[in-house]
């Protein structure tokens, strides 16, 4: 299943999958209308000349002018989405491409182009001689170059909002939200999951050794199917060890997990742990929302580059982070220890919210020494996710984000004006920090 959804979400991405789909529509509806034009529209459509009344020859001359045209329009649409693309990636982050090409503005102005241009042609290639023409299918070639004037122009509006630095980190935070509410659906229950020492466990089954499941090719782990890897943990009776989280790069012949056994795993049990990861040459939010958060900061690293220098962009991220932690505070995270009937089976390595704490903010810190205003803006972050945090670990984790700016001010803000301001800021914050 999970390798359906990572193939779907291909699919998603690419600027050939939906065009494709509408030009293979396309060309039905020109087959289809063209059957049923000639057995019983067309001596209807000839009482209403002004409207479907055309010649052989201006036929022809219509739909040629029309399949030229839109091939021309097509080929400066995807001029304008390579361009796109290339601003996004040389101004923003690389990271966002795959987000830009799951545009379904961009798959549907080229579809709607290729359709009108296939259309035209199939309707063009009946027309012999000069005997009549199919009135009903002329006017649907009609209808679609109206479409087709609308949605370049709509195309332009959403390219022109599209490369705004706005527009993106939305667009990417906007994803990063529906990952958490997939995969943490479930408010704060202190009391869910008990907490192991692997020690312990590992002393209690000394009779096994720890076998590696290696990897059978390189890259990024897009998802996991974990009920896969329970499933057989229990049929071998053995306990999982996760040794790479989703979002990390795995290499060939290199441990994905470890299995306690008292005997080496067959190279069926082999495949199967490998058919539960999906391993691919990128990384996707669906079942990783730190690479929502991972392309944000890469947006606020290269806003924060001596060659940029733009605050306000880097400020806009962290506003957007702040509210992507602000959605994970109160969120339930999957336990690490997994159990089948009161057995352990999988040691798994799931996200935290201090380690997504430390991703969000610790790389933006560490290029914005002496910014004030981006230094102020981490303030701010801190003080409103500290307001609606609930947990001793979360509060010592913003503390310690905490510390980590006043060190920062401590030692690189020169101005006495800036850095009482800083300071009284950081004091104030301190308070909100408090647990409750």
């Amino acid at each position: 299943m999970n390798k359906l959804i990572r193939f779907w979400f291909d699919l998603r991405a690419s600027f050939w999958f939906l065009p494709s789909l509408m030009v293979s529509l396309s060309i039905a509806l020109a087959l289809v209308l063209i059957a049923i034009d000639s057995a019983h529209f067309s001596q209807h459509l000839k009482q209403w000349p002004r409207m479907f009344g055309v010649g052989a020859e201006g036929a022809r001359q219509m739909l040629g002018t029309l399949a030229g045209s839109m091939m021309t329009v097509m080929g400066i649409s995807f001029s304008m989405t390579l361009l796109a693309l290339v601003q996004a990636s040389t101004q923003y982050t690389s990271r966002v491409l795959r987000t830009f090409m799951r545009s379904r503005v961009t798959q549907t102005t080229l579809g709607v182009f290729a359709s009108i241009f296939v259309y035209c042609l199939i309707v063009l290639r009946t027309i012999r001689g000069t005997a009549g023409v199919d009135e009903f299918v002329l006017f649907i070639a009609f209808i679609m170059s109206l479409v087709g004037v609308a949605v370049l122009i709509y195309f332009i509006h959403h390219i022109a909002s599209s490369i705004q630095a706005s527009s993106i980190i939305a667009l990417v935070a906007k994803e990063t939200y529906a990952a958490i509410d997939v995969l943490l659906p479930h408010t704060l229950c202190p009391t869910l999951g008990k907490q192991h020492n692997l020690a312990v466990i590992l002393a209690e089954h000394d009779k096994r050794s720890w076998y590696p499941i290696a990897a059978h090719k390189s890259g990024y782990i897009q998802s996991i199917n974990h009920a896969e890897l329970l499933k057989l943990a229990e049929d071998n009776k053995t306990i999982v060890k996760m040794e790479h989280a989703i979002g990390a790069f795995a290499v060939k012949d290199t441990a994905l997990v470890s299995l306690a056994l008292t005997f080496a795993p067959t190279q069926k049990t082999i495949a199967a742990f490998n058919q539960a990861y999906s391993i691919s040459r990128h990384r996707t939010v669906a079942q990783d929302p730190a690479f929502g958060i991972r392309q944000i900061v890469d947006i606020a690293l290269k806003a924060l580059s001596p060659g940029v220098n733009d605050t306000s962009t880097a400020v806009m991220c962290i506003d957007y982070l702040t509210s992507i932690m602000a959605r994970l505070v109160n969120r339930q995270f999957p336990p690490r220890y997994r159990y089948e009937q009161q057995t352990l089976r999988v040691v798994a390595i799931e996200p935290s919210f201090e380690g997504l704490l430390v991703e969000a903010f610790e790389q933006i810190r560490t290029n914005a020494i002496t910014n004030v205003a981006i230094l102020a803006r981490l303030l701010s972050a801190l003080e409103t996710i500290g307001s609606l945090t609930t947990t001793p670990s979360q509060f010592h984790a913003l503390n310690e984000q905490l510390h980590c700016l006043d060190e920062l001010i401590e030692r690189n803000i020169k101005s006495s004006h800036d850095s009482t301001w800083l300071k009284n800021r950081l004091t104030a914050v301190a308070k909100t920090l408090k647990p409750h």
